[in-house]
């Protein structure tokens, strides 16, 4: 173990980080991370379920059928990212002034954006002639509409003849429309320290207009990433980096740390889905159709399994592989869509299993190029044990599956560790299914341009 400090323990025990966890993250930066052994990607002849219609409807029935139960909800979106990336290009205008096809698309389509007749309303108030000045509309829109620093969830995404909607307003409204039991809609997003007080102002200011408009009560909640799951920084030749106080460097481990937010929550069952993936209510029918499918899927195999459990014929081994968490997760068809997806590897004890797996832990581009599904993050999962107790979801990730990174610091270089990403490597060892969906459920909101696109307005 690395001999720290007294300085550098009271550093740690202040962020409720062990040294022996610390210690191990250092290790880890001299040893890498081992490849795993990928027997092939999953498809629809091997480990993918493709339901009829007929069966589709089947299993949206048996997830009707449970919401009328006494069944405990919760819709859970990671939304602490920045919207910064979104608008790379309008900064990189702002400062320059060269206006590239993607300027000329953005201000030609201005009236398209649910943001347009604010950002139009405070540019006239600062020049009279502002709306031909495009470098006046971005500057207007990334800095005195904070546009370009707040998170994706608290910006203007779609068009209503009842006022503008955010992805968390979406959000809301998809809760209501297929997580609702006995009336009751339970979301939990995931914030940072800073945009706390915006993101509950924001549901404060909604709260009441929803509940009336969709016949359902709210129960809204928000947690932070935990300083516990913030990884330790090495120099290049895998010593800790130091600031220039003498002070360790840490550094979040990315949004694999959110199993532990994830753990923390107490549901029966709880859908898993991006800030950024919604669309307007014209378009919400296949969103929730596929919504209630996957649910109706988890519903039907957690009933399987835990009849098995109880089963007194049940061996050791087979008792050891079903009692886990079980996750049921949404993939499309690939259509060349950069990112991870559906693919069987095998364990170490030797077992197949299903994984989604992101574009940096498959080295062989061959099984890039054969995977017919990507991972549009669409998840439902069942997280309490045949007993109704919780799972320790942290004794189910695979340590094993992060992933080290370059970044620099105050002009010096260092390495970065990621944690195993939320629905990578830190739920490998959950019971996982995999079902199509249509790519009608996949919309997200990479760059600010993506909003003028007809799934968004």
């Amino acid at each position: 173990m690395y001999e720290f400090s007294s300085q550098d323990l009271l550093q740690l025990q202040a962020m409720g980080i062990s040294p022996e966890r610390a210690s191990q993250q250092l290790e880890s930066f001299q040893t890498g991370f081992p490849q795993l052994d990928i027997v092939a990607p999953a498809s629809k002849k091997q480990g993918i379920l493709a339901p009829t219609k007929a069966k589709i409807q089947e299993y949206i029935n048996i997830w009707q059928e449970y919401l009328k139960e006494n069944h405990k909800i919760v819709k859970f979106v990671p939304a602490s990212g920045a919207a910064s990336r979104m608008f790379k290009d309008l900064f990189t205008y702002a400062e320059d002034g060269v206006e590239t096809p993607f300027i000329t698309a953005f201000l030609q389509h201005l009236e398209d954006f649910a943001f347009a007749s604010e950002l139009k309303q405070r540019v006239l108030e600062k020049d009279e002639n502002g709306l031909s000045n495009g470098k006046l509309i971005v500057k207007t829109l990334l800095e005195d509409m904070q546009y370009g620093y707040l998170p994706k969830g608290l910006l203007l995404f779609h068009s209503y003849k009842d006022g503008a909607r955010t992805p968390v307003l979406e959000h809301m409204v998809e809760g209501a429309l297929y997580a609702a039991s006995n009336n009751m809609v339970r979301l939990h997003f995931t914030v940072s320290h800073e945009h706390l007080p915006f993101f509950r102002k924001h549901v404060g200011d909604f709260l009441q207009k929803y509940e009336q408009k969709y016949g359902v009560r709210y129960d809204i909640t928000f947690s932070e990433q935990k300083a516990s799951t913030d990884t330790i920084a090495a120099n290049p030749d895998g010593t800790p980096f130091r600031q220039s106080n003498g002070s360790l460097l840490f550094r979040p481990g990315g949004h694999g740390a959110l199993i532990e937010n994830l753990s923390d929550i107490d549901a029966d069952i709880v859908f898993v889905k991006n800030i950024d993936n919604v669309v307007p209510d014209s378009l919400k029918k296949d969103t929730v159709k596929y919504k209630q499918l996957l649910a109706g899927v988890l519903v039907e195999e957690q009933k399987r399994v835990f009849e098995r459990l109880q089963d007194p014929t049940i061996t050791d081994e087979e008792r050891r592989l079903l009692n886990r968490p079980i996750r049921v997760c949404g993939v499309v068809p690939n259509t060349g869509e950069p990112g991870g997806g559906p693919f069987l590897v095998r364990d170490e004890d030797g077992t197949i299993s299903r994984q989604i797996l992101e574009s940096s832990q498959i080295s062989n581009p061959e099984l890039m190029a054969q995977a017919t599904h990507f991972n549009p993050v669409d998840l439902v999962c069942a997280i309490k044990d045949v007993e109704g107790n919780p799972f320790d979801l942290t004794e189910f990730v695979d340590p094993n599956t992060g992933f080290i990174s370059h970044k620099s610091k105050d002009g010096k270089e260092l390495l970065a560790l990621e944690l195993p990403g939320l629905w990578n490597g830190a739920m490998a060892k959950w019971n996982t299914i995999f079902v199509e969906v249509p790519i009608s459920t996949f919309n997200p909101v990479k760059t600010v341009n993506d909003l003028f696109r007809e799934q968004h307005q």
